[in-house]
C-alpha cells in the first residue's frame, strides 16, 4: 500500500536524535534547529524525559477517561505553578488542531453565537480559521468556512470592533506571533484593545499559543507581555516534546458540565508522564532563562549579515527576512551544512524554532554555515 502523499520530504531518514542533534540511516549527523514546528521543547531523548515515559509504559500505558487519572491533576498543578495562570481549568486532547476546534466549540456553547474572528495569515491547525500555507503547504479549509469565519488584517481594531457589534461572534482567535504565517506581531496597545472588545460584546477570546506556548518567546505564554487575559488558551506541541499531546486552559466564567467536551485519547497517562517531564525540565533547567539569553545572543549574531532585511519573533520563535527567496538557501544549509531550518509563507524568511536547550555554540555553527553560503 502507497503514502497518500501530501507532504513534500527530503531525502533524509533519522533514525536516532540527542539534544540538537540528530542521525540519519548512514550515520550523518544533523543540527536540528527547527524542533519539528516547534515540538521539541526539551531537546530530543531528554534523559529524565526518555525515563518517565520508559517507566509509565512499564506501570500503565492508558486507559479509558472514565477512570480518575493522579497524572491529569498533576499536571494541571504544574501548569498552573510555571504559567501563572491560575484558576484557569485544563482540558486535555491530542493535538493543536484538536486543542483549537475544542476552544471554538467551547466558545459557541458559552455564548450561543456561532461565528469566528480570526486574523489573515494565521494558522490554527487544520480547522476552519486556517488560511496561511507556504510553498510547499497548502491550507484547505471546509468548504463553509468564508460563511463561518471573517478574517481581518492583524492590527486593524477597527475592522473587529464593526464585526464584533453584529453580536454574531463566538470567539477571536489570534497567535500574538503568527507561525506559519511568517512571524508576524502586533502591538501591545494593539492586544489589549482586542481585548476590551471582545469582553465588551461578549466574544471569547482565544489565544492560539500552540506554537508560541511552553516557555518559547521567554514567557511561558507570548500573550503574557502584552497584559491581556484570554477566557481560552490552546496548547501543544512543546507541551509533549514529540509526544501527542495537547490542552486548553479555561477560564472560571466558562462553566463545565458532563459531555461538554469528549476525547478517546486525550490525556492519557503516557501523554500526561511526558507532559510531567517537559515542565519538570524547563523548571529544572531554568530554559525560560535560556530562551532569553540564546535569544540575545542570536539578535546580534545576526546584524552582521549580509542581505538580511529583518528579523522577526520573539526569544526562540525567529526568522530572518532576506531580500530574495531562501528555498534555495535552506536547501543549500540542509545539504551542504547538515542543519535543520523552516519555511514560512513569506518566501523570503528562514524560520528558526530550536528545542529550548540550544548554546551558543549552536548558533555559531549555523551564521558561520549561513555567512558562508550569502
Amino acid at each position: 500500500m502507497s503514502l497518500f502523499n501530501v507532504y513534500p520530504l527530503f531525502d533524509i531518514t533519522p533514525v536516532k536524535a540527542k539534544d540538537l542533534a540528530v542521525y540519519d540511516n548512514n550515520g550523518v549527523e544533523y543540527l536540528d534547529l527547527y524542533g519539528g514546528h516547534a515540538v521539541i521543547s526539551i531537546g530530543h531523548s531528554h534523559p529524565k524525559y526518555v525515563s518517565a515515559i520508559t517507566n509509565q509504559v512499564s506501570a500503565l500505558g492508558f486507559y479509558s477517561n472514565a477512570i480518575q487519572n493522579p497524572l491529569q491533576e498533576s499536571l494541571a498543578d504544574k501548569l498552573v505553578k510555571l504559567s501563572g495562570c491560575k484558576d484557569y481549568q485544563l482540558f486535555l486532547c491530542n493535538s493543536g488542531a484538536e486543542a483549537n476546534e475544542n476552544a471554538l466549540k467551547l466558545a459557541s456553547f458559552h455564548n450561543g453565537k456561532k461565528k469566528i474572528l480570526a486574523f489573515k495569515n494565521s494558522f490554527h491547525g487544520r480547522t476552519s480559521a486556517a488560511v496561511a500555507a507556504t510553498d510547499d503547504l497548502k491550507i484547505v479549509a471546509p468548504l463553509n468556512a468564508q460563511q463561518d469565519v471573517d478574517f481581518v488584517e492583524l492590527g486593524d481594531l477597527r475592522t473587529v470592533e464593526t464585526i464584533l457589534k453584529q453580536n454574531q461572534t463566538c470567539a477571536v482567535i489570534i497567535e500574538c506571533i503568527q507561525g506559519v504565517g511568517g512571524l508576524d506581531q502586533s502591538s501591545t496597545e494593539f492586544y489589549q484593545g482586542l481585548d476590551k472588545l471582545c469582553k465588551a460584546n461578549n466574544t471569547i477570546l482565544i489565544a492560539d499559543e500552540v506554537q508560541s506556548g511552553y516557555g518559547r518567546t521567554g514567557d511561558f505564554f507570548a500573550f503574557q507581555k502584552h497584559g491581556i487575559q484570554p477566557e481560552i488558551i490552546s496548547l501543544a506541541k512543546g507541551m509533549g516534546n514529540g509526544f501527542p499531546i495537547g490542552g486548553i486552559l479555561i477560564h472560571p466564567e466558562i462553566k463545565a458540565s458532563f459531555g461538554l467536551l469528549g476525547t478517546t485519547f486525550g490525556g492519557n497517562h503516557l501523554a500526561c508522564a511526558a507532559g510531567l517531564a517537559v515542565l519538570d525540565v524547563i523548571e529544572e533547567e531554568n530554559l525560560m532563562q535560556n530562551v532569553n539569553d540564546i535569544s540575545d545572543y542570536f539578535m546580534e549574531k545576526a546584524k552582521s549579515l549580509p542581505q538580511l532585511k529583518s528579523i522577526k519573533g520573539r526569544g526562540l520563535m525567529l526568522g530572518l527576512e532576506f531580500n530574495f527567496p531562501v528555498a534555495e538557501l535552506r536547501k543549500k544549509l540542509i545539504h551542504h551544512h547538515k542543519i535543520f531550518t523552516g519555511s514560512a509563507k513569506n518566501p523570503n524568511l528562514i524560520r528558526i524554532l530550536p528545542p529550548l536547550t540550544i548554546r551558543k555554540k549552536h548558533i555559531d555553527v549555523f551564521f558561520e554555515a549561513l555567512k558562508k553560503e550569502l
